[in-house]
């Protein structure tokens, strides 16, 4: 019985012993890092008004609307692309894209950027997966959240097409509105940490699709790593197959690098590019930033240094992205536009070959059947290479046209010589002079230096072919 009550007192001491220094470790306040560079390199401090872009972007949505929505409607590029081109996303703010393995800090460094720690707006974070939606961060007069089913039904958002996804997947999306100087020129998109086993398959919506269509969308894509999961399963690599012709906007991100000690460190680095080597098929690999994205500050002893220039350079990044906001969505544009182009002279390719080769015996489908299984037969796209000024690195995949026109018969499209009118003028005639005249003169009046507001739609005229000051007259 003594001994009972020894073996009491002891387990209640080591309990007491326990809260006190718990107590301890609660009162004692971790050092938080100084934040002046992110508001100096993001220019968060400046007091200078927004630059007024509606009249560019009006301009630009007039472009597409008249001279290449037309011919992709006509040829129904977006069932062989999946990717529908709305009014909100020809005039959204540039997107960022956070995605990783899970728990490696991809929502606490949105809470870092915006300075949301220890705040109601801050996103829930920890050590086990705690991210299982897809969330949109966007500017707003005061703190909202908006579900994703409103998102989908509001045209007006970017977020519209989403709706395709089903219900399952808008029940997983949510959108925060934070009244922050930041999310005014950008939005931020935390999804779901990747997670390698079996249950990835149990979302209940179509998950590497909808990452397909952020990644798409997405300006800058931050990949995030810590320094123990850099290990590289199936779900990892479908994602870096995902981004493969996205090398350009993918940044690679090292996180808690204050955590390990200078070999280490060293160590970690190269597991990472050996791990990602196989994956990233490109001359010159991604830019790889080291550093600890979070509000404490770094560690003793530890590179302090080399991780706040690493963290200045991504923020630079970032600035730039944000700057080059209407350059970007040009460009997005006239490549769409490009891809449209080529599409359409292949599906005419296709029929105008479909009618050389029918005769009045023919059996149609499996004339066309034989075109499809084998179009080199019938040099379907090396006709479109020797005539038409197309690079053949831009061309689809063949295989996608089996699939496109398994749901889209031949007969349902008209050659591209009877898309004109009189008054209308012809489809492929005025995709071409956007890409050729009217889009590269809007890029080149932006370049110089004009005011974007001069450029009004009611003085000049949106459908107007803007003169490129480049060209020598």
């Amino acid at each position: 019985m003594r001994a009972l009550v020894l073996l009491c007192c002891f387990v209640a001491s080591l309990l007491l012993s326990g809260q006190a220094e718990e107590t301890e470790d609660v009162s004692e306040e971790v050092p938080l890092r100084d934040r002046s560079h992110i508001e100096k390199t993001l220019m968060l401090n400046e007091d200078k008004p927004a630059d007024d872009y509606s009249a560019v972007l009006q301009r630009l949505r007039k472009i597409y609307h008249s001279s290449i929505k037309p011919l992709e409607q006509s040829y129904k590029y977006n069932e062989l692309r999946q990717h529908e081109i709305t009014d909100g996303e020809i005039t959204s703010k540039p997107m960022v894209l956070f995605i990783g393995p899970w728990s490696v800090g991809k929502s606490t460094m949105i809470n870092y950027l915006l300075g949301l720690e220890d705040t109601r707006y801050q996103l829930y974070t920890g050590a086990e997966p705690t991210t299982s939606e897809f969330t949109v961060l966007m500017h707003g007069p005061k703190l909202k959240t908006i579900e994703g089913i409103v998102m989908a039904a509001d045209s007006a958002r970017s977020f519209s097409p989403l709706e395709k996804f089903g219900q399952n997947f808008l029940e997983k999306l949510i959108g925060i509105e934070v009244p922050h100087k930041l999310l005014e020129r950008v939005t931020f998109v935390d999804t779901p940490g990747i997670i390698e086993n079996r249950k990835q398959q149990e979302r209940g919506y179509p998950f590497n699709d909808v990452c397909q269509w952020f990644i798409d969308r997405a300006d800058l894509i931050f990949v995030v790593f810590d320094p123990t999961k850099l290990d590289v399963g199936l779900e990892l690599e479908m994602l870096f197959r995902q981004l493969k012709g996205r090398e350009s906007q993918i940044r690679i991100i090292l996180n808690k690098a204050d955590n390990l000690a200078t070999q280490m460190l060293m160590r970690v680095y190269g597991a990472l590019f050996w791990s990602l080597a196989p994956l990233i098929n490109v001359t010159e690999p991604p830019r790889v930033y080291v550093s600890s994205f979070w509000p404490q500050d770094f560690k003793p002893d530890t590179h302090q240094e080399l991780f706040l220039k690493e963290e200045i350079s991504l923020l630079e990044d970032l600035n730039q992205v944000i700057e080059n906001r209407l350059e970007n969505k040009i460009a997005f544009i006239r490549q769409h536009a490009i891809r449209v182009r080529i599409h359409a002279l292949l599906v005419d390719r296709y029929l105008q070959t479909y009618k050389d080769k029918m005769t009045f015996f023919s059996d149609g489908e499996l004339v066309f059947k034989d075109i499809v299984d084998d179009p080199d037969k019938f040099y379907i796209f090396k006709t479109i290479l020797a005539k038409t000024n197309v690079s053949k690195f831009d061309l689809p995949n063949r295989e996608a046209y089996k699939d496109f026109f398994g749901i889209n018969p031949i007969s349902s499209f008209k050659l591209l010589s009877q898309q004109c009118s009189y008054m209308g003028g012809c489809f492929l005639e005025k995709i071409e002079r956007a890409i050729t005249h009217e889009l590269p003169g809007l890029l080149g009046s932006l370049g110089l230096g004009k005011n974007p507001g001069a450029l009004n739609c009611d003085k000049t005229g949106c459908g107007e072919t803007p003169k490129n000051r480049y060209k020598k007259h």
